[in-house]
């Protein structure tokens, strides 16, 4: 049981360090220049299905922190690492989920799809309300009118996510189609033990 729980612990710390690397390897893709990205919740989605939730959720916490001590960022203060987190919590928890319940790749395909749509539409929310009026205030910059703000959400931050969401997904699955068999004997295993 102790062995199981090191390795279990190990795990989490290895995809937390490869989903920080993942993250510092990203690229824009034409929305605005703060919207980049990269694919550091591809670990945590692994996590989430061998391990649980909680498991893809540590991941995704310890990414960023990891993100900020190393990189930092120009406020000195992890809002960009708070919305990153946030984001690929509400995007592999649908997928976990539907994973686990279903236990195949059709529900696999319909979590990442969950995910993606609660992502888009919870980020921009949470974007118009917190994450960009931060963004403003710790910048000492003026705030954003309204109709600017929601210009800004409509065409920038929801196709992004939605994009974001879609090549995430596709990677995953071309990733996962090559781990299933792996996957599903550690699945196995930690039944029998």
């Amino acid at each position: 049981m102790q062995q199981s729980k090191v390795k279990k612990q190990v795990s989490i710390a290895m995809l937390a360090s490869v989903g920080f690397v993942l993250m510092i390897f990203n690229f824009p893709i034409g929305f605005s220049s703060f919207l980049e990205l990269d694919f550091g919740d591809v670990p945590a989605i692994i996590a989430a299905i061998l391990y649980g939730p909680g498991a893809g959720i540590m991941v995704e916490a310890l990414k960023n922190v990891l993100h900020y001590i190393i990189m930092g960022n120009a406020a000195g203060v992890p809002v960009g690492q708070l919305a990153n987190f946030t984001a690929g919590v509400l995007y592999i928890l649908p997928a976990s989920y539907l994973y686990r319940r279903m236990n195949s790749m059709k529900g696999l395909a319909i979590g990442l799809s969950a995910g993606t749509v609660l992502m888009a539409g919870a980020m921009s929310v949470l974007n118009y309300y917190l994450f960009i009026p931060a963004y403003t205030w710790f910048l000492n910059a003026p705030a954003m009118a309204a109709p600017e703000l929601k210009a800004l959400i409509v065409s920038g931050i929801l196709p992004f996510n939605l994009i974001k969401g879609i090549v995430m997904g596709f990677v995953f699955m071309a990733i996962f189609a090559k781990l299933k068999t792996w996957v599903h004997a550690q699945n196995d295993y930690k039944r029998a033990a």
